[in-house]
């Protein structure tokens, strides 16, 4: 089995590969001081009460954009394991052409649903938005070149920020609301995170075709915990919530 981990934000979102498929999803909350006896046990726990023996991890491939806690997780590995798990990063071997003006601030989470998307839909030029605590909009032609990304606030950073910077204001659950005018605080609230993330999408998606991709538009991939919220937008081709984790197993199956 592969035990895959896209360490995140807010969520280390984990995934096993078993036979060449997805037999387990799974996410954990990241916290920056998180111990390697923590992760470690939650780890072999998780696996072992969803019916897997944790004897059975071959390997543990992770990308990750919290360094405070890459330590950390590498210790649970060798520790809880005995595997030195694959790293992806921007230094990892692929097929993607980095043409960007600094690799080495590439998000290894974007570079995962790059190299995904990439495989999943060869020849097509791609745009990836992945829906988490940052937004990332990410493009790729189809000649495997990255060409860059946008980013902005992901809903529940924009729903904190407004918390935290109006007094009246408080958390809501995150939704799709069928209105764009809110008659309570909560709707409004609401409806802004809603259709404000979804109208900085459009805006922002039209303007990289227009930038990049002119006379070739591209397939538009969503990704990440917020993605499925779109699914009746008829803005994305595909809602593919599982890219990341592919992109890990496909990163690492080809060194």
């Amino acid at each position: 089995m592969l035990l895959c981990l896209d360490i995140g934000n807010s969520h280390i979102f984990g995934g096993v590969f078993r036979n060449n498929k997805l037999a387990l999803r799974f996410r954990h909350a990241t916290y920056s001081n998180i111990t390697s006896d923590q992760l470690g046990i939650f780890l072999k726990t998780v696996l072992k009460e969803n019916g897997f023996d944790p004897k059975e991890v071959k390997m543990i491939a992770l990308c990750s954009v919290v360094p405070s806690i890459d330590y950390s997780l590498k210790a649970a590995c060798k520790k809880y394991f005995k595997i030195d798990p694959f790293v992806l990063d921007h230094t990892t071997k692929s097929k993607i052409k980095f043409i960007t003006k600094n690799p080495s601030e590439n998000g290894a989470d974007i570079i995962a649903g790059i190299i995904a998307a990439i495989d999943q839909h060869p020849q097509k030029n791609l745009i990836v938005v992945d829906l988490g605590t940052v937004t990332t909009i990410a493009a790729a032609a189809k000649n495997k070149e990255y060409l860059g990304a946008t980013f902005i606030p992901g809903m529940s950073t924009a729903m904190n920020s407004l918390q935290m910077n109006a007094a009246k204001l408080f958390p809501v659950q995150i939704n799709a609301p069928k209105k764009a005018l809110g008659r309570s605080t909560t709707e409004s609230i609401q409806a802004g995170l809603f259709f404000g993330h979804l109208g900085a999408i459009k805006e922002i998606t039209t303007n990289i075709t227009a930038e990049v991709f002119p006379k070739n538009p591209p397939l538009l991939i969503a990704t990440g915990g917020f993605a499925h919220l779109f699914k009746h937008e008829k803005l994305f081709h595909h809602l593919e919530p599982d890219l990341v984790l592919q992109g890990i197993k496909i990163a690492y199956e080809a060194t």
